[in-house]
Order: C-alpha cells, then sequence, then structure tokens
C-alpha cells in the first residue's frame, strides 16, 4: 500500500466514513492514477476534467456513478492533499432525480407469500415493516428487539447515527416464530458463516428472484421495501419520515401531503388486496400503521 494510499484511508477513517465508501473512494482514486498511469499527486484539473470525459463518453458510466467518483478525488485533493483548486475548477456533476420505485400492496403481499424460506421472509418483512436500510437490518442482533417497548434498536444508521423504529406486533410474531427456529445467537440474519452477518448481494438475489418468481417487472432491490415502507406503512409527518431516515426536505417533499408519492393524496382507503392488514399503532396527529403481514 502507498503512503498516499494509507494516509486517505485514514482521513477517511478519522471521519468516519463507512467500510463501504472507503473501499468506493480508494478504487476511484486508484481507477483515476491508473488512467494516466501516474501518482495521483501528480495530476491537476485539467486531467480529473478529460478523466470525468472519458467516465462520460468512453466508459458511459451513469451519473451517479460518475458523482461517486468525482466525490472521491473531492476528498483526496481537498483533505488529504490540501489542494484548495479542486472546488473552483473542477465540476460538480448533477444526478437526475427520479422517483423511486414503489410497489403496489398486492406486489408486496406476493413477495411475501412467495418467500418459502423463514429467514428470508423474517428478513423482508423486517424491512418493510420498519423502513430500515438493507445494511441496518443486516446489522440487528436479537438483543437489539425491545418487545417490552415494541422498538428495535438501530445501533449503526447511516453516518453511525443510532435511532429507535417502531416494532408491531405481528412482525414480533414473526421475529419470534423465526427465532425459535434458527436460534440465532449473534447476528439476528447470519449468513453461512453464523459469526457474520448476510452479505447485501445475497438479499439483492433474494428480492430478483422473487420477482423473477412471480413475474413482476418492476425494479425490485432491499430498498424498494424500504420506498414501500415510507408509502404505506409511515405516516405523511415529517416525525415519522424522520424517524426511519425521510427526514430530508427532499424526501418529505416526495412522500409528504401534496408530494407525488403522497400516501394521503394517492390512496385515501388503504385496504388490503387479502384484507389481513390491521392497525397496530396510533400516534397524535398520524394516521394509523397498517402493515401487510400475514
Amino acid at each position: 500500500m502507498t503512503r498516499l494510499r494509507q494516509r486517505m484511508i485514514e482521513d477517511l477513517q478519522l471521519r468516519n466514513y463507512s467500510p463501504l465508501t472507503i473501499r468506493s473512494y480508494t478504487k476511484a482514486v486508484a481507477d483515476f492514477a491508473r488512467h494516466f498511469n501516474r501518482p495521483p499527486d501528480q495530476l491537476g484539473p485539467e486531467q480529473i476534467r478529460a478523466y470525468q470525459l472519458h467516465l462520460l463518453h468512453e466508459r458511459k458510466l451513469a451519473p451517479s456513478t460518475l458523482q461517486v467518483r468525482t466525490a472521491a478525488l473531492r476528498f483526496f485533493y481537498t483533505q488529504t492533499l490540501k489542494q484548495n483548486w479542486f472546488v473552483e475548477n473542477v465540476a460538480r456533476p448533477k444526478v437526475p432525480r427520479k422517483l423511486p420505485t414503489v410497489l403496489s400492496l398486492e406486489e408486496v403481499t406476493a413477495l411475501l407469500d412467495a418467500t418459502p424460506n423463514l429467514k428470508h421472509r423474517a428478513l423482508l418483512a423486517t424491512l418493510y415493516a420498519t423502513g430500515l436500510r438493507c445494511a441496518e437490518a443486516l446489522q440487528l442482533k436479537s438483543t437489539d428487539i425491545d418487545s417490552e417497548r415494541m422498538v428495535i434498536l438501530v445501533r449503526e444508521g447511516k453516518g453511525q447515527r443510532p435511532r429507535q423504529v417502531m416494532l408491531c406486533p405481528k412482525l414480533l410474531n414473526l421475529l419470534r416464530a423465526y427465532w425459535r427456529w434458527r436460534r440465532p445467537t449473534n447476528w439476528l440474519f447470519p449468513g453461512q458463516d453464523p459469526n457474520s452477518p448476510m452479505h447485501p448481494s445475497g438479499v439483492r438475489q433474494i428480492c430478483q428472484g422473487l420477482a423473477q418468481k412471480l413475474g413482476i417487472h418492476k425494479r425490485v432491490s432491499p430498498h424498494t421495501w424500504r420506498h414501500a415502507s415510507a408509502y404505506y406503512t409511515t405516516f405523511p409527518t415529517p416525525f415519522i419520515l424522520k424517524a426511519i431516515g425521510f427526514g430530508r426536505v427532499r424526501f418529505a417533499a416526495v412522500y409528504g401531503p401534496g408530494g407525488p408519492l403522497s400516501p394521503v393524496a394517492a390512496r385515501p382507503a388503504m385496504t388490503s388486496p387479502s384484507g389481513r392488514l390491521s392497525t397496530e399503532h396510533t400516534l397524535p396527529h398520524a394516521l394509523p400503521v397498517e402493515y401487510v403481514l400475514g
């Protein structure tokens, strides 16, 4: 490992960047240096501009990927090398905003019913009923399920910020049935190695396999369950949206009252295609929470 690479990793660790972000940023800087076959500290804004155009026109990378590559270079030059020219001389690509994919209630129910593995069903139900990110759900332990207070502790959310999310009785019953069957000792959803949690790629394969099995042509990923949770099981209020991590204004504008994906505007009456919805909790100034859990 070169001195510059080690320095960048240490700078990222000091700022509490996640291991995934550290790998992504260091890989991006290494790819940039490899493209010119020169150390990155010997390259400047003209080389960065040429590299961005190469990624955009020749490698046909998505705008979001180009944005991540640029963010990695920005961190390296501004934080590791302390170069002030980066902010003024390097273009910051914009990412087009798209509405998220939202599954219908029929599709949510069908996906859960089509999951033969109890662990997979419990995991997908947790993603849907809590609105957790995939990485957050995979980091859960049995001790994080507080059945007395009916909350789930998220020890390390995005940005390593802990928080609590509501736990509905139906999800609790499903998790109890799963625990009696699997008896996980450490991680709630262990992988092939009981000492390690499931890998996110495995969860993606589960979602894609279920969608293909049912003939659902929408892009179904672990994050799709999070959007479905915001659409169906939470409330159009800033408090609840913030509780699951949708507290930013740009998310409230999508899911909040009057937004294009507002549950109230799009769905004045919430009913289940299978008649299995039930009201579990009611908070002040909020609509009832409803879940599609068998």
